[in-house]
């Protein structure tokens, strides 16, 4: 039996949804936060149980051929992900949080940010040196 074709995106892993239908649930709001910026609100996504399911196999699946040792999520939006993947994964996520929302010692990390706001912060002692890392952010 021969091998099925390869899925013509890169990112398809795969899943019960088609991509158009997760794109559907996405809503686009323009000029928000500021003029210029297209919003993708996820709201109707996560709201519907199988899509939201779908996108973490989807996500999962990919993130499985980098074989983390450990999922990093960027808040907000990271965290609605990063922490059904970790656990499809059975790996363990490290927040990464706005300034001053993390008590203790921790690292402004060197990212950008499409509203400009300030780089987030990670505790230093949260990743150990040789961990794979994967970066999971909107």
């Amino acid at each position: 039996m021969p091998n099925p074709a390869p899925p013509t995106d890169p990112y398809d892993a795969g899943g019960d949804a088609s991509l158009a239908a997760i794109d559907a649930a996405i809503r686009i709001i323009p000029d928000f936060p500021q003029p210029g910026i297209l919003f993708r609100d996820i709201t109707p996504l996560i709201a519907d149980p199988g899509l939201f399911a779908d996108v973490v196999e989807r996500l999962a699946a990919i993130a499985r051929r980098f074989q983390p040792d450990i999922i990093i999520a960027v808040e907000a939006r990271g965290f609605l992900f990063g922490g059904p993947v970790a656990l499809a994964l059975g790996i363990g996520l490290v927040p990464v949080r706005k300034p001053g929302k993390l008590p203790g010692a921790t690292h402004a990390a060197d990212y950008f940010f499409v509203n400009g706001t300030a780089p987030p912060e990670i505790y230093t002692d949260a990743v150990r040196a040789g961990t794979r890392v994967l970066l999971l952010d909107d």
